[in-house]
């Protein structure tokens, strides 16, 4: 915001959220003093660098005069996580990739299908592509090695065909992952992104081109109650308890920091012209959040894209704590959220004035 000359509510800064890249929370590295969570280091440099470029950037603004929308059908790389539901309960569940055929077999289950794509221009010249899809954006990890994986391999390949910078959202991907069409091989990222890289080069050859008349930012300041199924007082004994995993230690830090949460999360909307609405979103929300947010705009088109602040967690459905299975046990936020979300991306997604 500072390299922007503006304030923190007008800036959306999003993760992809692939799982080789790092944690990075200093709250929570400041509570774990034993534990190496985050390279303090490499994560400082990280944003001097973003804020670096945005400076850069501002020194040749570009006019925009035009849109242009359009969308495409993924095939075969989005499916939800939790369609294996017995008696109200959420069974075995397969995640970005899955060796198990008897799970790979289930349902494709929730998803939204399409990718979005927004792109600008200055006449007829082209400035740059955003594209947004929900998935969880990875096809295999635990190598250590940080990688774009194959939506930023798709995103990649548009940049270098276009000649023009493609930018690509994860979407509300929380309970959304490949799992279904993934087996976790190597051979099978490529595959991945051709099927991401062809839904970018379709959703721009359906592009509906728009005047662009006037802009308006839209945020809202949301507090999210922690979840009171885990109190500090229990959170802090498992953070100090040196017997028990780090995993489950840095989760209960990241509760406690929640909890200490002092300044409500801003929720942001840009409005170009009277028909787009790109939506700003924290943390993993469900896919049903993204689809709620498309209905509050019948015949516009509304992109959206999640894993903002994200020390919220997994932001899952009201009923969804009732069903169990794992995205709830990494939700920090109360179950009455999903009421204050939708609340909220109905004001975000009214209409100007």
């Amino acid at each position: 915001a500072t390299a922007a000359g503006t304030t923190a509510e007008r800036v959306a800064l999003h993760s992809l959220h692939q799982h080789n890249a790092p944690l990075v929370d200093a709250a929570v590295q400041a509570l774990l003093p034993d534990i190496a969570v985050v390279d303090v280091v490499a994560a400082e440099k990280a944003l001097q660098d973003v804020a670096a470029s945005l400076a850069t950037a501002l020194k040749s603004p570009q006019p925009v005069t035009h849109l242009a929308t359009g969308e495409a059908e993924v095939t075969a790389v989005a499916s939800n996580r939790r369609v294996q539901v017995v008696d109200g309960k959420v069974g075995k569940m397969r995640g970005s990739a899955s060796k198990d055929p008897e799970l790979r077999a289930l349902p494709e289950g929730l998803v939204d299908p399409a990718l979005k794509t927004i792109s600008f221009w200055n006449g007829e010249r082209k400035l740059a592509a955003l594209h947004y899809y929900a998935t969880h954006p990875m096809s295999y990890y635990g190598d250590g090695m940080v990688s774009c994986d194959f939506a930023g391999i798709a995103r990649e390949q548009r940049t270098r065909e276009d000649g023009v910078p493609h930018l690509y959202f994860t979407g509300c991907g929380g309970n959304v992952a490949a799992g279904k069409y993934n087996d976790g091989s190597p051979a099978n990222r490529p595959v991945l992104a051709g099927r991401i890289h062809d839904a970018m080069v379709a959703s721009e050859a359906n592009a509906k081109r728009i005047p662009l008349t006037h802009i308006a930012w839209r945020q809202i300041p949301v507090v999210l109650l922690p979840d009171p199924e885990f109190p500090e007082e229990r959170m802090l004994k498992v953070m100090r308890n040196p017997a028990v995993t780090t995993s489950q230690r840095i989760t209960a830090a990241l509760r406690v920091g929640f909890i200490h949460r002092r300044e409500p999360i801003p929720f942001t909307a840009l409005h170009l012209g009277d028909e787009v609405c790109l939506v700003h979103l924290p943390g993993e929300s469900f896919v049903e959040y993204q689809l709620y947010a498309q209905a509050q705009r019948p015949g516009g088109f509304v992109a959206t894209a999640s894993y903002g602040d994200g020390i919220t967690g997994y932001i899952p459905l009201e009923r969804s704590f009732q069903e169990g299975g794992y995205e709830p046990t990494q939700a920090y936020a109360a179950p009455e959220s999903e009421t204050v979300m939708k609340q909220t991306l109905s004001q975000l997604l009214q209409q100007l004035p």
